[in-house]
């Protein structure tokens, strides 16, 4: 049952504070910096445990990419060497919770910039650009389930 008092809701027995910043969405921000840290180290399977390992997560750029291994080929492919890896700032995070039946996060809508200095570019021509996850909470905690990027 859901009751809303001044500056505190209580869903399922919870309370969280408006003000204050939730597990899951620290959770989601501390998933997003550790893959800025693994890019930074040229480490791109580390930077892809972020994304659910699944048939289904999907990846929209200039194509579309249906599947966990079909999209970690497109980044082992599109950023093959250090140089162009580059270094990886991710600006304007947004994170926006979803709440399901019992008023618990379920799945989260995160926005924001991306940026790449770099000093060569391989098939990966974008320095900057914007982008928009889906992510879910499932059994391995907060998991991107669609990246459309541009």
């Amino acid at each position: 049952m859901r009751k809303l008092l001044p500056f505190l809701i209580v869903l399922c027995g919870g309370v969280v504070s408006a003000a204050q910043t939730s597990p899951d969405e620290a959770a989601i921000r501390a998933a997003i910096a550790a893959q800025a840290a693994a890019w930074n180290r040229a480490d791109i399977p580390a930077f892809m445990q972020a994304y659910e390992n699944s048939e289904k997560t999907t990846f929209i750029g200039q194509t579309l990419r249906k599947g966990y291994e079909p999209i970690l080929e497109r980044y082992m492919t599109a950023y093959s060497t250090r140089e162009q890896m580059g270094t990886l700032s991710f600006g304007n995070i947004d994170v926006r919770l979803l709440e399901g039946s019992c008023g618990k996060p379920e799945f989260a809508v995160v926005t924001g910039t991306f940026h790449l200095e770099r000093s060569a570019k391989g098939e990966a021509k974008k320095d900057d650009g914007i982008f928009s996850l889906v992510w879910r909470n499932g059994a391995d905690g907060w998991k991107i389930i669609l990246d459309h990027t541009s």
